[in-house]
């Protein structure tokens, strides 16, 4: 089996039904891509008290340096309706230019591309004066506990380190060519829980409205904004998501609220000063006494979200260069160098090595008829292909 054909490989992979957190066959066709070209292949089971076990794949071409890591997800999400579909989600049918499936680009889409750019790599000019790895989880989609994290850790305990890492995440908006991901914005979540006295609507003086309380606290979060924005990152933005009490009476006054939130920040801040902003806000809004005339202050909790996503950049010229070059090479476009959108396995991958993202276009990932243009998968290929090559160029071999 060869793995130089994009399509033929998207297809095969398509075909594997790994919804999280089921490996689906997926894993298996892709190690069948790799053996063949040299690749020493592990396949990682990671487990977690309360989560379902996961399969994720580890393989090496080469012993040597510099080493450059491709890294991606096989696991997909829920097809949805089955029926809305025009081509059934895991056929991988071919229609108008056009192929068909769940993860066609995210992101089956550019692990096809990336094993055929190797293989055409080494079947031109034999195993890479270094070393390439395929790090891929099948967590991704899920809860990314035992993903990319552990399969790092795992294969930093057996020895491995890489100098740079390729995410082939569908970064591009409109057109292969658009943007390279060179960081992210961090994530961080929170709940508001308002503490009040229940009673009846007619007498509110003899309650405690929480809503009232959390109106302050939640306008408090969203004014004044948090900053202005950096040289590589937009302003940071806070969303409250959702503000329950749980009251199906309108003549009864709560006895709690809660809100939920996420913000996305940038590199004005770690997540540990935004958390201490975000509570001064919080105290300051809750003494207000706006809404609540001679009330106490707002009696209130906070909630923190267990592990925030931390804002990064990637600084590594070799690694930058190397790509955006390629991508005017085979495109003749320039790629924006972008941190915005949300979040993905680099998060994790930037604590080990330089990381930058690039892949299909992502109009149609998660959707219902999610599919890649045929043009595309080989356009991506040469890309990749033209990557690997001035990488290791520019990496010192």
């Amino acid at each position: 089996m060869t793995a130089t054909n994009p399509v033929a490989n998207l297809q095969t992979l398509i075909r594997c039904p790994s919804v999280t957190p089921a490996e689906g066959g997926a894993l298996s066709a892709l190690e069948a891509m790799l053996s063949p070209l040299g690749f020493k292949v592990d396949r990682v089971v990671a487990k977690e008290a309360g989560t379902p076990d996961v399969e994720n794949l580890y393989a090496r071409l080469g012993t040597e340096g510099p080493h450059l890591m491709f890294a991606g997800h096989t696991d997909v999400v829920p097809v949805g309706d089955e029926g809305a579909w025009t081509h059934p989600p895991f056929a991988a049918e071919i229609a108008n230019g056009e192929l068909f499936g769940r993860g066609a680009v995210d992101m089956k889409g550019g692990i096809a591309c990336f094993a055929a750019a190797v293989a055409r790599h080494v079947e031109k000019h034999g195993a890479p004066k270094g070393s390439i790895s395929f790090l891929i989880t099948g967590d991704e989609e899920g809860p990314s506990i035992n993903g990319t994290i552990k399969l790092l850790q795992w294969a930093t305990e057996h020895g491995e380190t890489w100098d740079a890492c390729v995410v082939g995440e569908p970064t591009n908006p409109n057109k292969l060519g658009d943007m390279i991901k060179i960081g992210r914005r961090g994530s961080l979540s929170g709940k508001i829980v308002v503490h009040g006295v229940q009673g009846h609507a007619a007498y509110p003086h003899l309650a405690d409205n929480p809503v009232r309380g959390m109106l302050q606290l939640t306008q408090a979060l969203m004014d004044p904004p948090f900053d202005a924005g950096t040289d590589n990152f937009q302003p940071s933005n806070l969303e409250v998501t959702t503000i329950d009490v749980g009251n199906p009476a309108t003549n009864v006054i709560p006895a709690r609220a809660s809100a939920s939130f996420n913000i996305r920040f940038n590199d004005t801040w770690t997540a540990d000063t935004l958390q201490a902003d975000i509570i001064r806000r919080l105290d300051a809004a809750a003494a207000d006494g706006a809404l609540r005339p001679g009330r106490e202050p707002v009696k209130y909790e906070i909630i923190w979200a267990d592990r925030p996503s931390h804002v990064f950049l990637t600084r590594n010229n070799a690694l930058i260069a190397s790509l955006s070059s390629a991508v005017e090479s085979v495109t003749g476009a320039s790629p924006a160098l972008s941190t915005a959108g949300g979040t993905s396995d680099a998060r994790f991958i930037k604590d080990y090595c330089p990381v930058v993202e690039f892949g299909l276009v992502g109009q149609t990932m998660h959707m219902v008829d999610e599919r890649v243009a045929v043009a595309d998968l080989e356009t991506l290929t040469a890309i990749y292909e033209t990557f690997i090559e001035r990488w290791f160029e520019n990496a010192g071999v």
